[in-house]
């Protein structure tokens, strides 16, 4: 059995949530949360919540909240903002605000 959450539209670049995405798959779901809370990177914020809303979605399926591990986490490219930055000499620059889109997916071991 497994519980899921996501959270799409993400106003941060998927390759800076890449990076943190990496230090908690496959570990226990407390452990994963306590990872999150003590490293300093922006995409730490948004990850605690999926992994609560997921965490919350395993006690709904009644899950053993204590054998509960992260089995699958991913970022997906969301669509890209697009500004104009005023450069010298009349030329403009595009400025691409990036999305993303996270999911993470909770097991119970066995």
């Amino acid at each position: 059995m497994e519980a899921k959450a996501s959270a799409t539209f993400v106003r941060i670049a998927p390759r800076k949530v890449q990076i943190v995405l990496d230090l908690i798959r496959g570990e226990d779901a407390e452990k994963a949360m306590a990872i999150l809370k003590h490293t300093p990177k922006a995409a730490c914020e948004v990850l605690e919540k999926v992994l609560k809303s997921a965490m919350a979605n395993a006690e709904v399926k009644n899950m053993d909240t204590s054998k509960l591990y992260v089995a699958e986490c991913f970022v997906n490219q969301g669509p890209t903002l697009k500004r104009i930055r005023p450069r010298a000499q009349g030329r403009a620059y595009i400025i691409r605000k990036r999305t993303s889109h996270i999911t993470i997916v909770l097991k119970e071991a066995e």
